[in-house]
């Protein structure tokens, strides 16, 4: 007999059939697979069952962190189905699918500064987190060794296995650049010829939510320029083209984000050997962003 938590992981990888260039293949990640709808369950799961094995995380404690939705959701869920309580600090801009999926799960929202972002729910998190230690669980999903290791023990093993060790390319974004380190790390110890890239907006203002335009943030999370072969950057712009084309051509109805990291393997697919085997990560499914102009485009 199974629970929900059991359900993290072990999501398909799909090759896409009618975008990529002929001689090239490239294979998706569908995150959206996961319980809660995004790769942030991976990471969530880990890093609350760790702080309740060290007794960090009680009945009596509120989890709060920061988030820029996805791994909020995903505290959320989990927090409903253990009985734990969840405080969310997102900041206001925060889609509102996001919020009505919190709200869902019954977590407490707190909206921060939409200016600072992301960095913005940090500072306010620790805040709160600091000054009443005896009320909050504060598991800080920016700098919890949990989250690479996540990926590290998971994601990068099944993707290791589902290509048949052929995997030549791995492609993410960065958020807290948990998946990106955490998958990258252990692909090269598979095979250090494995080449890891990481795709990041084109400008500290974009719209690839969750999505971190480094050289601009002040929290770089797990960022670790080792484990990067290349940087390839994608706007907005192309993110949403892309994110529209593999929904009307692949039949996968994706998150911005995602879209994102497909465009970014598409650009290295243009310049890729022979016989490349590339992977990225769809990292969570469109109902998310529903309210999003970019379902009006054609």
């Amino acid at each position: 007999m199974s629970n929900i938590l059991d359900l993290v992981g072990n999501t398909p990888l799909l090759k896409l059939q009618n975008i990529p260039p002929k001689d090239i293949d490239i294979y998706v990640k569908a995150e959206y697979y996961n319980p809660s709808g995004s790769v942030k369950d991976r990471a969530a799961k880990a890093m609350i069952l760790r702080g309740i094995k060290n007794k960090e995380f009680t009945k009596n404690k509120t989890l709060i962190d920061a988030t820029s939705g996805n791994t909020g959701i995903a505290y959320a869920m989990i927090c409903a189905h253990l009985g734990l309580k969840a405080a969310i600090c997102i900041p206001k801009n925060a889609n509102l699918e996001r919020k009505r999926l919190l709200n869902a799960y019954g977590a407490q929202i707190i909206e921060t500064n939409p200016l600072l972002s992301s960095d913005g729910a940090v500072e306010t998190a620790q805040k709160i987190a600091f000054d009443e230690p005896s009320k909050y669980f504060y598991p800080n999903q920016y700098s919890n060794e949990e989250n690479p290791k996540a990926h590290y023990l998971s994601t990068a093993v099944e993707i290791w296995k589902q290509t048949d060790k052929k995997i030549t390319h791995f492609i993410s974004g960065a958020g807290t650049c948990g998946t990106f380190t955490g998958t990258s790390k252990r692909l090269k110890e598979f095979n250090k010829n494995i080449k890891t890239i990481l795709m990041q907006p084109d400008s500290p203002f974009h719209g690839l939510e969750g999505m971190k335009h480094l050289a601009s943030s002040a929290i770089k999370g797990f960022y670790d320029e080792s484990f990067i072969d290349e940087n390839i950057e994608v706007s907005t712009e192309e993110a949403h083209a892309i994110t529209l084309e593999l929904a009307q051509k692949e039949g996968l109805f994706a998150g911005i984000s995602s879209g994102a990291n497909v465009c970014a393997a598409l650009k290295f697919a243009q310049k890729a050997p022979p016989n490349s085997v590339i992977v990225t990560i769809l990292c969570d499914n469109g109902f998310r962003y529903l309210t999003d102009s970019l379902w009006d485009k054609k």
